[in-house]
């Protein structure tokens, strides 16, 4: 799929967009390859075609002074190591790029308590049932607002989720409060801009002329229920598919059924969410304990 970009397209840029559709690339990986190679043939000043290994070596050394975290840094490389690779056949020039190991952070994780409250917060209903999308099913903010109405299984209490990252389709379960909830937001949703469009295809969450809002927008959304709720953590959207996955840890949902459910290719991905369940490491025994008695005595009527 080649998508649309106001850059000029010089012949180089034409080829790298040929090779990225040719490979499938989907738009947001050709977007952010082709931004990062804007980015690496400014700070050159003359094609990338004339880059030398030098001049990759200095270049990811000015990504790191000028402050670029970890996680942009590497992005940017990989775009431009495609570039290298696939277009140029430069391979002098890939053999200059490396990628540093990003931190390992913990999954900041919101309480049920804290979700309701965000929840009872949302401006309207549009933004309560997307909001509960995305935390009672651990659905992508672009997951919820790319949903049409022939995702929905009422039948089979189901949401088929349709090639979303990675190309992959799945399937998500769908409760009963929010099947209440898409079937109250269907009497309000506003009507007319997609009349001719069949049943099954048409958006659950339409924006201008019908089409489906943005990413932004229910992030917007999110962020304003979160302020009216007194959250003042550092929160995101992202944030709800990381206490959907927690909290189902937490009441023993086995690992593997919560992978598939976030659409996970590794296990590895998913098991770091067993970091943040804090209801099942606060009811971990300690050994400790096994030597100093104290299982016995938190039994004990009184015990201290």
């Amino acid at each position: 799929m080649t998508i649309q970009h106001p850059t000029p397209t010089t012949p180089l840029r034409a080829r790298m967009m040929a090779d990225m559709s040719a490979r499938n690339l989907g738009p947001a990986s050709q977007t952010s390859h082709l931004r990062a190679c804007k980015r690496f043939a400014t700070w050159l000043g003359r094609s990338p075609e004339a880059a030398s290994p030098d001049d990759v070596k200095h270049f990811q050394q000015h990504l790191i002074e000028s402050g670029t975290s970890i996680c942009t840094r590497n992005q940017t490389m990989t775009g431009v190591k495609f570039l290298f690779r696939v277009t140029l056949r430069r391979h002098d020039l890939v053999a200059e790029v490396f990628h540093l190991k990003e931190p390992v952070k913990v999954p900041l994780v919101l309480s049920r308590n804290e979700i309701k409250r965000i929840l009872a917060m949302a401006p309207g209903l549009k933004a309560r049932v997307m909001l509960s999308l995305a935390y009672g099913c651990g659905l992508r903010a672009g997951e919820v607002v790319r949903l049409r109405v022939g995702d929905i299984d009422g039948d089979q209490n189901i949401i088929r989720i349709e090639q979303s990252k990675g190309r992959k389709d799945r399937n998500v379960m769908l409760p009963a409060d929010i099947l209440s909830l898409l079937r109250a937001w269907w009497t309000e949703r506003p009507t007319g801009q997609d009349a001719g469009v069949p049943g099954p295809d048409r958006v659950l969450f339409p924006g201008y002329r019908g089409k489906h809002l943005s990413a932004r927008q229910i992030s917007r959304l999110f962020k304003q229920a979160a302020k009216a709720a007194g959250i003042t953590k550092p929160v995101t959207l992202h944030t709800l598919r990381h206490s959907f996955a927690t909290h189902l840890l937490e009441r023993g949902v086995d690992i593997r059924v919560i992978q598939v459910l976030l659409g996970h290719s590794k296990l590895t991905t998913t098991a770091r969410y067993a970091s943040v369940a804090t209801g099942m490491i606060s009811a971990v025994e300690s050994p400790l304990d096994d030597l100093t008695g104290a299982k016995r005595r938190k039994g004990r009527k009184g015990a201290s």
